[in-house]
């Protein structure tokens, strides 16, 4: 009964914000953070975590991101999962050129966010030196647990808003997400 003396007392204003009342900025913001699809950029073993998040065990489109997209242009999310080579640098670059705006990117993996035990000329010693980051997910490989939460927080700072106030500076969120142990039960495929 509080709420409908609430709405007697004070109107619309005393609603808690919902759909109706809600500001068109916080909806789309909203939108934005469930109906994301990500472009898959996988460069090597990490891709193989990347994709097992998609499969059914873990199952991403609960999140909104139904499919990976090989299109830049249907994709706003890139999850670059996996070491970057100087060769492949000017590619990574030019596929997060055409995605359309807003994009974010997660770096996925220790090699992908700092070159990992490759130190050496033909690996970027992080991928925010060609692109900008919005959040890293560490780990070698990460597990796909590790993404998830990745996804999380990205959606997390999409729905605030800080991510697009960052966009000024063209430089990266950087956030850093902690490795989350994996508490996975074994799957029995069959008994003999």
């Amino acid at each position: 009964m509080g709420l409908v003396n609430d709405v007697l007392d004070d109107g619309l204003g005393g609603l808690s914000h919902n759909v109706i009342t809600g500001r068109i900025e916080d909806l789309v913001k909203w939108a934005r953070s469930r109906s994301s699809w990500p472009a898959s950029f996988g460069l090597a073993c990490c891709a193989i975590e990347m994709m097992a998040t998609g499969a059914a065990h873990y199952d991403i489109s609960r999140f909104g991101m139904e499919v990976f997209r090989a299109s830049p242009r249907q994709a706003d999310i890139m999850i670059v999962a996996g070491r970057v080579s100087q060769k492949m640098a000017p590619v990574l670059r030019q596929v997060y050129d055409q995605m359309m705006e807003p994009k974010w990117v997660i770096s996925m993996g220790v090699c992908a966010s700092s070159g990992g035990m490759f130190n050496n000329y033909a690996i970027v010693q992080g991928v925010d030196q060609v692109v900008p980051v919005d959040v890293y997910a560490p780990g070698c490989p990460p597990t796909p647990e590790t993404l998830i939460h990745a996804i999380e927080t990205l959606h997390t700072l999409i729905e605030d808003g800080e991510i697009m106030r960052r966009r000024r500076d063209g430089q990266g969120a950087g956030i850093h997400v902690e490795e989350i142990e994996p508490t996975s039960i074994p799957v029995l495929l069959g008994s003999r």
